[in-house]
């Protein structure tokens, strides 16, 4: 069976046309920043190579194949602006941005210039691919690696071939005197991209998936009035600090937290000012705890707190550290003073489970709402005091 370069990129063309109006209809509308830039990348893919082929069949080539060019590398942006909402913040985002502008610029002034504007254009676009490339490598988010080594077979193989390509067109001219040139280093970079045309897009709807399932479990483990963990998920990372702290023989420290008279809030200001109060709070634990330490709400107006490598005088300290905050900013923002009581419980020799120490938090909380409110009970010393 003969190959030829220009079929083969028709075909390129015409499964990026095909995937490009799929892809929309796949993912729908509601799309994170990593998606959106996916499915540009795709977009600007099929106009460069859409452009590139249209030249070879008109006289005035100019304009189309500096346009491919432009396509192509803005494309190649893209997608290294997906990997980076996708893995965390990605190498070489400047140096890309800087060859994608670089590129058409110099094919553009040298196109009179064949070995010239063809070494440029593909040793430029090599070294792109070879960024991209290096970007699936380290991810800074919880993501999955078969994707990402199937990105990189991608683009390794792509920069290798399109390498081959400049030096071919640079140094050996007659070897490769045209864009369609039958050489193998030619055709086999056709196939290439078809190949890689197909195994990107698989990899990038997989990145997606991924993401969409990521967002699902946060949901599921997220407070949506608060933005706090939910019961669920703050027992699932909690679990993991007590065995932490168990398994290292480390101190750590629960606090219990109810509002109080949360009823008559509702009651006297409506069921939205109850939510800004619980909003607040909220925000009052996320600004009063340390890198490590772990809040959540369990339910209605029951907060809980973790705090790692801690006992119940740092407990205490934080306890103190979150009213005078509270004080001063519900009165500001809320226009009434909010207060909670607390119970805390410091894990000890004889705590074999997380649930024994958060029951005796929760007791000292049930004391101190019913020894008068408004105040932080020790639930290992049974001794409470009132904060001011």
């Amino acid at each position: 069976m003969q190959l030829d370069a220009l079929s083969l990129m028709t075909v390129a063309m015409v499964n990026l046309v095909t995937i490009s109006l799929a892809l929309p209809l796949i993912m729908g509308k509601s799309l994170t920043p990593a998606a959106r830039a996916a499915q540009r990348a795709l977009l600007l893919l099929t106009a460069g190579w859409a452009s590139l082929v249209a030249s070879e069949y008109l006289v005035s080539s100019y304009v189309l194949s500096v346009l491919s060019m432009a396509g192509l590398s803005a494309s190649l942006v893209m997608l290294h602006r997906a990997l980076s909402g996708w893995l965390g913040p990605r190498p070489g985002a400047l140096a890309l941005k800087a060859l994608a502008i670089a590129m058409p610029l110099g094919y553009a002034f040298s196109f009179a210039h064949y070995p010239l504007r063809v070494g440029w254009s593909n040793f430029l676009l090599a070294a792109m691919l070879v960024l991209l490339a290096r970007a699936t490598l380290v991810a800074r988010r919880h993501a999955g690696h078969h994707w990402r080594l199937l990105l990189l077979g991608c683009f390794a193989t792509m920069a290798v071939l399109t390498a081959a390509r400049g030096v071919l067109g640079a140094f050996f001219t007659s070897a490769y005197p045209t864009f369609l040139s039958p050489n193998p280093v030619n055709i086999a970079a056709a196939v290439a991209v078809n190949m890689a045309v197909v195994l990107g897009t698989v990899a990038l709807l997989v990145a997606w998936r991924d993401e969409a399932d990521d967002r699902l479990r946060a949901m599921a483990n997220t407070d949506s009035l608060t933005g706090l963990p939910n019961r669920r998920g703050f027992m699932e990372r909690a679990e993991a600090l007590f065995a932490n702290a168990q398994r290292y023989r480390q101190p750590l420290a629960v606090l219990m937290l109810d509002l109080d008279h949360f009823k008559q809030i509702n009651d006297s200001y409506g069921h939205d000012r109850g939510d800004d109060a619980l909003r607040l709070f909220a925000r009052m634990l996320r600004e009063t705890r340390r890198t490590g330490d772990l809040t959540g709400r369990l339910g209605g107006e029951e907060f809980c707190v973790v705090l790692p490598s801690s006992q119940r005088d740092t407990a205490s300290g934080f306890d103190q550290r979150l009213r005078a905050r509270l004080q001063q900013r519900s009165e500001e923002e809320l226009g009434f003073a909010l207060s909670y009581s607390a119970g805390v419980a410091a894990m000890t020799d004889g705590d074999a489970t997380l649930a024994g120490l958060l029951a005796r938090s929760d007791a000292a909380l049930y004391e101190a709402k019913h020894g008068g409110r408004g105040r932080l009970l020790m639930g290992d010393s049974g001794s409470g005091h009132t904060v001011v």
